[in-house]
C-alpha cells in the first residue's frame, strides 16, 4: 500500500518532463553553455504544461561544475520567461538535479497551488577552469573541488568505486555484464522510440542534435573484458564499466494535483516521499541505497512493490552494491539503460532519472504503479524519491 496522500492543493505531482540528448563531453553539444542547454527544455515544458509563462512560480535548477551566477535565472530569461519569474540554483553535486525536484516538491507541499519548473543542467564541456588563489595572488588550478575534510581521505570517484566493489563483493565479471546490458538496453530503447517523446532537439551551429551519442554498438563480453583497471592497480573498475562525462539538461513541471487538474493534465507522477542521507565518503557510491531505504521505510513499503527503478549508473560497482542492499534484482533497474551507456551529466543526471520514469510509466500506463529515482553524490550522500503514476482526470 502506498502512503496516504496530502490534500489535493498540497499533493505534489509531476505532469511533464523533458530532456536534451545526453552527449559526450566536447562532443555534439560541446559548444553550448549550460543556460543554452537548459533554456529550450524550459520553453518546451511551459508549452507542454498548457500554462501561461507568467504562471511559473519559480525555476529550481541543479548544477555541479558551472561558473555560478545562478544559471536558473540566466536560463529562464534565455527561454523567454517573464522577468517576474525568479530562479534558484542548488548544488548537491551529482544529486543536484534530483534535489532540485525534491525541493520543488516540498515547496508545493507547503501549499498555495504553485507551479515550478525544476531539474538540472551540466555543460562539462564549457565548465570554467577553477583555481585557488596562492599566497602571492597567483592561481593554483585544481581538477575538482574538495568534497570532505582531508581526514576523511576525500577519495576520487573511481577510487571510491573500487572500495565499494571490494567491500560489497561486486566482482569484475558482474560489473562488465551490467555495463554491457546498459548499452544494449539503451540501443534497443532508442530503436524502439522510447526516448522520442522526452527529447528536446538542440541546434548548435548549423547542426541539430536530436539523439544521445553515448550507447556503443559492437560491445561484447570479450570486448568488456579487455579494458584494464584505471583507478587502482589490480582493481575491477574500468573505463568499460564506468560512466563517461556528458553534457545535458533535464527538467520537469511540478505542481499540486488541484492545479494540475485545472490545467487539464491527464496524468502524472505523484511525489509520495523524498529523502537525502549521508554515508562515509570512502563508500560514497552507496549513499543512494541509504536514502532509498529511509524513504521506503517511512512510506511503509518494500522494494518488491516497485514497478520501475531508475538509478544513476556512475559506476557498475556502486549501482550493483546499492541494488543488492535494497533487495532489487539488477535486471529490474534502468529498463532503457542508464548512465553507463548514456553518460553522466552531473547536475542533470538526477532529473534525467525522473524524466525516464515518467516516460516509462506512460508507456506501460499502469494506474498506481510505483517508481523510485535515486542517485549517489560526491562527499558521501544520496537522494531518493518515491513516485506513483496516476491518471488525474475522470473518464
Amino acid at each position: 500500500m502506498a502512503p496516504e496522500l496530502l490534500p489535493p492543493d498540497r499533493q505534489p505531482v509531476i505532469i511533464a518532463a523533458r530532456r536534451t540528448p545526453v552527449c559526450r563531453t566536447n562532443g555534439a553539444l560541446g559548444k553550448l553553455r549550460a543556460h543554452e542547454l537548459l533554456a529550450p527544455v524550459l520553453r518546451e515544458l511551459v508549452a507542454n504544461a498548457g500554462a501561461e509563462p507568467e504562471a511559473v512560480s519559480d525555476v529550481v535548477v541543479g548544477n555541479a561544475v558551472g561558473g555560478g551566477g545562478n544559471v536558473a535565472r540566466l536560463a529562464l530569461l534565455e527561454a523567454g520567461l517573464p522577468v517576474a519569474v525568479p530562479g534558484i540554483t542548488v548544488d548537491r553535486q551529482c544529486g543536484s538535479g534530483l534535489d532540485a525536484i525534491v525541493l520543488a516538491a516540498r515547496l508545493v507541499a507547503a501549499g498555495g497551488n504553485p507551479l515550478y519548473l525544476a531539474g538540472g543542467v551540466e555543460s562539462t564541456s564549457t565548465a570554467p577552469l577553477r583555481a585557488y588563489r596562492n599566497d602571492d595572488g597567483g592561481p593554483e588550478f585544481y581538477r575538482r573541488a574538495q568534497f570532505v575534510p582531508a581526514s576523511f581521505g576525500d577519495p576520487d570517484m573511481g577510487v571510491a568505486a573500487e572500495t565499494v566493489a571490494q567491500e560489497f563483493s561486486v566482482g569484475r565479471e558482474r560489473q562488465d555484464t551490467f555495463a554491457l546490458r546498459s548499452h544494449l538496453r539503451a540501443l534497443a530503447a532508442a530503436k524502439a522510440g522510447h526516448f522520442d517523446g522526452e527529447l528536446v532537439p538542440l541546434k548548435t551551429g548549423t547542426a541539430t542534435v536530436a539523439a544521445d551519442d553515448g550507447p556503443r554498438r559492437g560491445l561484447t563480453s570479450a570486448v568488456m573484458a579487455r579494458f584494464p583497471p584505471v583507478f587502482v592497480d589490480g582493481g575491477t573498475v574500468t573505463a568499460g564499466n564506468s560512466c563517461f562525462d556528458a553534457d545535458a539538461a533535464s527538467a520537469v513541471v511540478i505542481t499540486s494535483v488541484r492545479r494540475a487538474q485545472e490545467l487539464g493534465a491527464r496524468d502524472g507522477l505523484l511525489v509520495l516521499g523524498t529523502g537525502t542521507a549521508g554515508v562515509h565518503p570512502a563508500v560514497l557510491g552507496v549513499g543512494a541505497a541509504t536514502a532509498a531505504r529511509d524513504v521506503l521505510t517511512l512510506a511503509g513499503m518494500a522494494a518488491d512493490e516497485l514497478e520501475l527503478v531508475e538509478f544513476n549508473e556512475a559506476f557498475a560497482s556502486q549501482t550493483l552494491a546499492c541494488l543488492d542492499q535494497l533487495g532489487i534484482e539488477e535486471e529490474r533497474a534502468n529498463l532503457d539503460g542508464g548512465a553507463l551507456a548514456l553518460g553522466h551529466a552531473y547536475g542533470a543526471s538526477g532529473a534525467v532519472l525522473v524524466t525516464r520514469l515518467l516516460a516509462q510509466a506512460r508507456r506501460t500506463g499502469t494506474e498506481g504503479s510505483l517508481g523510485l529515482a535515486m542517485i549517489s553524490s560526491a562527499g558521501g550522500m544520496g537522494t531518493a524519491a518515491l513516485l506513483q503514476y496516476l491518471h488525474l482526470q475522470d473518464g
